[in-house]
């Protein structure tokens, strides 16, 4: 079977609850001034990606989806870039954790703020900065290689 027989899927109502839940525990957690809640969604979301599935998906699966508050919508897309994506995430909201921690509260809430904006975005207008990050590093590996190839 080919790819295009059998394309990869995902649930996309999976990650937009994802990116609301990982939003509301982010801004309860700057407004209570709590960055161990940071530091918590910054663990969810790099297990997550490690496990390749979004990091709250428990939230979905077990909870919203069986009392039908949300239906599944699966996608024929490729599930990697919305994993970079949630790497990427992760590592800033364990950076923003970190230095908050450290008493750096400026620059560490700063950074959960991009986590938060970026998501906000992509939850609302589907446009995913860290797959368009993805995308691009893969087309400029893919050119590098290709000229490496040439040479």
């Amino acid at each position: 079977m080919t790819q295009q027989e059998n394309p990869p899927r995902y649930d996309e109502n999976a990650l937009r609850v994802n990116q609301a839940t990982l939003i509301i525990l982010l801004v309860v957690g700057f407004v209570l001034n709590e960055p161990f809640l940071a530091l918590f969604v910054a663990l969810v979301l790099a297990l997550g990606t490690f496990l390749g599935v979004p990091g709250f998906v428990p939230v979905y699966r077990y909870i919203l989806k069986p009392m039908n508050i949300v239906k599944p919508r699966i996608v024929n897309d490729d599930p990697a870039p919305h994993r970079f994506a949630q790497g990427v995430g992760a590592a800033f909201t364990l950076a923003g954790a970190l230095l908050a921690l450290l008493g750096m509260a400026l620059a560490g809430w700063g950074l959960v703020w991009v986590v938060i904006a970026l998501a906000g975005i992509n939850l609302f207008t589907g446009f995913c900065a860290g797959c368009f990050m993805y995308y691009w590093i893969n087309r400029i590996r893919s050119r590098h290689a290709h000229g490496n190839r040439a040479s």
